[in-house]
């Protein structure tokens, strides 16, 4: 008997999630939702998702910012985050937790607490990029691909403590031709530099291919997770 592998089953038909995005973001971004987490959006923080919609659609990169220095502290991450605090969320908003177990003998309410324990720092310093509501959103342009990983490990802690009910990466989907198609990188005086842009956004950085993997793993456990990427349409020319 055939049967559909784990990470396609916990995916989203890609038109559900396509639902809450117009014809304009739909040339400009990519979708893939991970356990309802276009619907969770739409119908438990409808007030949040179009604060992210807004976002995006105000968020553009120049292929000048792209071929710049700065990594994924570049001017158009610096940008993202204002757009995003400027909506109301919370910037850098990390969690901590202590955990009080109490151990009773005998079955009811009434049965006697015989020990406690604390475990300080149960949950440690997890931090997302936004907050707002009930999501988690967070935007990574050109780190290690590891970065995906804390990431979602982030989503979970939050999810898990009942501080959330669904996470937002933002990220992008660019394939290796259109950094190619960029040439040589500038320096900080705007000049060309000997590098080459495709050799600045290498097979160890992030996409979302890259992300899709690791959220199909698990790697957020019950999180729901709605991956937005962006896409040659969001890149404007100098």
């Amino acid at each position: 008997m055939n049967g559909r592998r784990i990470a396609d089953a916990v995916f989203d038909d890609d038109h559900l999630a396509y639902r809450i995005f117009d014809e304009d973001l739909s040339r400009r971004y990519s979708l893939k939702s991970y356990r309802s987490a276009a619907a969770i959006l739409e119908q438990r923080a409808p007030n949040e998702l179009a604060t992210i919609l807004q976002v995006l659609r105000e968020f553009t990169i120049s292929t000048t910012e792209i071929r710049s220095p700065g990594g994924n502290r570049m001017q158009a991450t610096a940008r993202f985050g204002e757009l995003a605090a400027r909506a109301g969320f919370h910037t850098e908003v990390r969690i901590e937790a202590d955990l009080l177990i109490k151990l009773r003998a005998g079955k009811g309410d009434k049965a006697p607490e015989i020990d406690r324990i604390l475990r300080e720092d149960y949950i440690h310093n997890h931090m997302i990029d936004f907050w707002r509501g009930r999501v988690a959103f967070d935007y990574e342009w050109n780190s290690k691909d590891q970065t995906y990983d804390r990431d979602l490990y982030a989503f979970r802690s939050f999810f898990e403590a009942g501080v959330i009910d669904v996470g937002v990466i933002v990220t992008r989907e660019l394939p290796g031709e259109f950094f190619k198609s960029l040439g040589n990188c500038l320096d900080r005086d705007g000049r060309e530099t000997g590098e080459t842009v495709a050799a600045k956004f290498g097979a160890s950085t992030t996409g979302t291919h890259k992300l899709i993997s690791r959220i199909g793993a698990g790697r957020s456990g019950g999180c729901p997770v709605l991956a937005v990427g962006i896409l040659p349409g969001n890149i404007t020319p100098d």
